[in-house]
């Protein structure tokens, strides 16, 4: 892979990540906001510390970047793209969140087990890893070119 393709690789997980983020992960939180099974605070734009940037922006950075690692990982595995990045998404991002990131934040591991986030959780990350395949392919397919099969 020469380092143009590997520029064009991450860029295009980076806009999966975060534009999935905005649309899938966020959308999905907020539909089952709406359908009163869980209680999530979506699209916020509450500063973050230290710097003072909105959630959602801060968010899609990170998600951005965990769309590069995707990006990059997923091409490895031998399974259909699609369900690649499902798994990436539900099993790695889930689990680095919660056993690395929460507890860093200050909370318990895994958000402390409970129910329903504990079901709830991969199954949001599931969809936004649907997402991120989705706009993935979409910017990986060469301008007029008709959608390849899902591999």
């Amino acid at each position: 892979m020469n380092s143009s393709s590997l520029g064009r690789t991450a860029l295009c997980g980076f806009i999966a990540g975060a534009l999935a983020y905005l649309v899938f992960h966020q959308g999905a939180f907020w539909a089952l906001t709406q359908a009163g099974v869980f209680q999530a605070n979506t699209w916020s734009m509450a500063p973050t510390q230290p710097l003072g940037v909105p959630l959602v922006f801060s968010a899609m950075f990170w998600t951005g970047l965990w769309g590069v690692l995707g990006a990059f990982l997923v091409a490895r595995l031998s399974l259909p793209r699609w369900l690649g990045w499902m798994l990436f998404a539900t099993v790695v991002v889930t689990l680095v969140n919660w056993f690395i990131v929460l507890p860093l934040k200050g909370g318990p591991v895994g958000g402390g087990f409970r129910m329903p986030g504990v079901v709830l959780a991969p199954l949001v990350y599931s969809l936004w890893g649907l997402g991120m395949w989705l706009i993935y392919s979409a910017l990986q397919r060469p301008r007029g070119a008709s959608p390849s099969p899902a591999r």
